[in-house]
């Protein structure tokens, strides 16, 4: 049971952070809602001789989300020293790497760019958003498929030892916000194609921000009650490039999450306002003239 945040935080005091072991190798970590609204997950990946996390998440000051502590006390050690750590991120937004910085004066930790240039450069792309890089953990492989779309700088993780899919904001239980609609149907097609073959146990995502119904928590939200569960399934992802194939390019609900350009929808909400307002005028100098005439 995820930290479902509080209607009123500073009531009820609550962990800034969950971690759940997965397996002694695998670690989930939950940022409470009431931390950040966003309340990230996170992932921590753990190899004979390296480790990998996936993101940082949305609060920055350690004092508020003691994130790096917390990490390096997951971390086993080697040679008496902690396993070395490569710190990367689904995509470059603000709250999937918030938390860098507790971790840039670290020893032995080291943090993949978020540039788009800087990210193909240091998995070895050579044909954006084609191929498939891969991060050796030593006992542990874990695949990068470029995913833009939601952002132009967006990855997948895959994990061959536990066959999880870490989606980031590319497929999540919450509202997949569309920045290019045609990168993020090829980026669907990439990633079905890329399992085809391959064990999938589940689809970790970077939020969650649908109930059970279906139905998404207000933005800005810091109570999340009855949440829809974190994992998603092979179902939702082959699904999903039909479901950009009959997007209007405004908005679209799915069972398990909602299609939105948010660009679009704020275009478009500015456009009816502007003819409310119209029509409003029209209509007090209408009422007006027709008081004159009958002054």
């Amino acid at each position: 049971h995820w930290n479902e945040g509080a209607q009123d935080c500073k009531a009820t005091p609550q962990p800034p952070l969950q971690v759940h072991a997965y397996d002694p190798q695998t670690f989930i970590l939950r940022q409470s809602p009431c931390a950040d609204f966003e309340a990230n997950f996170l992932y921590l990946l753990i190899g004979s001789e390296k480790a990998l996390l996936i993101d940082t998440g949305a609060v920055a000051d350690s004092k508020e989300m003691p994130l790096a502590k917390t990490i390096l006390e997951l971390l086993p050690e080697k040679d008496q020293k902690k396993l070395p750590l490569l710190v990367a991120h689904t995509h470059r937004h603000m709250d999937h790497r918030a938390g860098d910085p507790q971790f840039a004066s670290l020893p032995s930790v080291e943090i993949v760019p978020i540039d788009l240039e800087g990210v193909r450069a240091f998995y070895g792309f050579t044909d954006w958003p084609n191929g498939i890089a891969h991060l050796d953990l030593a006992g542990r492989t874990v695949d990068v498929i470029p995913t833009p779309g939601h952002n132009e700088t967006h990855v997948a993780f895959y994990d061959n030892r536990t066959g999880i899919l870490f989606s980031g904001d590319f497929l999540m239980p919450g509202r997949l916000l569309i920045d290019d609609a045609a990168a993020y149907r090829e980026s669907a097609l990439r990633v079905v194609d890329f399992l085809k073959t391959r064990p999938l146990s589940y689809i970790l995502g970077g939020h969650i921000e649908l109930n059970a119904a279906g139905h998404a928590y207000r933005f800005g939200s810091h109570y999340h009650p009855n949440e829809h569960r974190l994992e998603l399934a092979r179902e939702d992802l082959a699904a999903l490039p039909a479901a950009f194939e009959s997007f209007n390019g405004f908005y679209a609900r799915h069972p398990n999450y909602i299609l939105s350009n948010p660009i679009r929808n704020l275009v478009a909400m500015g456009v009816l306002a502007v003819a409310v307002l119209i029509l409003i005028v029209w209509g007090m100098l209408r009422l007006l003239r027709r008081r004159r005439r009958r002054g």
